[in-house]
């Protein structure tokens, strides 16, 4: 019996005019930026700040996550090339982006951002984190578009063929259950913004983010191809090794949240 699937063969390119290419990943990725930015004008309005002050976060915020999300895959997924061919770094469009990479430098970036606007660090965490899950939803179908980071070989109806990648054999479209997933958490996170019991609560929105989202980066991974070939040999691969330490964090700042008193 022939197994159930679908055949999946999509150019990554959306269009091509001449030398000027526009790949789907790129335009998902920039997708994620303009709504983000959309739904923080929101946010922005309604905690009375200047939406000037949203042009600069989001130039900050662009650059923390491709700065960090490329140098995450490059020094946690294939240290020894990267470093061996080191104008390769800057060859985004080749592919390659770590999360936890990017995480970092988010992170980062915003105690620099929460100190000149003089706001509580946990306070713009909060914000940017509901943005972060909705930009993870279009990452993941950017993946997608590319036919990489797929999963092992399954006999699900809805496996895909990655004909572009030379597959015969249907696998876990783990792109599809990732997006679907971040976005459930973008909804989630959304609402308990509009609460204001809850958005009071400095780091409740933050906890729960990191705990559900890594959470689920966790266990997607059980049934992912290994990206680079030293994970063949490792129990947990290097995304779950790396989510760990945030799944726990996340619970920790969930739990200090909820023991918030009530503001005054």
């Amino acid at each position: 019996m022939d197994i159930l699937s679908i055949i999946w063969n999509v150019d990554p390119e959306f269009f091509s005019i001449g030398a000027l290419t526009v790949r789907w990943y790129g335009l998902l990725f920039a997708s994620a930026f303009f709504f983000g930015y959309l739904i923080l004008s929101r946010y922005f309005k309604n905690d009375n700040l200047k939406l000037e002050l949203l042009d600069k976060l989001t130039l900050y915020m662009a650059l923390a996550v491709i700065i960090g999300a490329r140098l995450g895959h490059c020094l946690f997924y294939e240290p020894a090339y990267y470093l061996a061919n080191p104008l390769e770094i800057l060859m985004i469009w080749r592919g390659g982006l770590s999360g936890h990479g990017a995480a970092v430098t988010i992170l980062i970036v915003l105690y620099v951002f929460a100190r000149k606007i003089n706001k509580p660090y946990l306070w713009i965490i909060d914000r940017i984190v509901v943005i972060i899950a909705l930009g993870g939803f279009f990452i993941r179908m950017g993946n997608l578009m590319n036919s990489e980071i797929y999963g092992i070989e399954t006999s699900l109806p809805w496996g895909f063929i990655f004909v572009n990648r030379g597959e015969i054999m249907p696998k876990h479209p783990t792109q599809i259950y990732e997006a679907l997933s971040y976005l459930a958490i973008f909804f989630l996170l959304n609402s308990l913004y509009w609460k204001k019991h809850i958005r009071e609560k400095q780091g409740y929105i933050f906890g729960v983010f990191l705990t559900l989202l890594f959470s689920v980066r966790f266990l997607i991974e059980f049934i992912k191809e290994p990206q680079v070939p030293f994970e063949e040999t490792m129990a947990l691969n290097m995304g779950q090794l790396l989510s760990l330490p945030l799944i726990i964090a996340g619970i920790i700042i969930f739990i200090r949240a909820i023991k918030q008193k009530k503001a005054t």
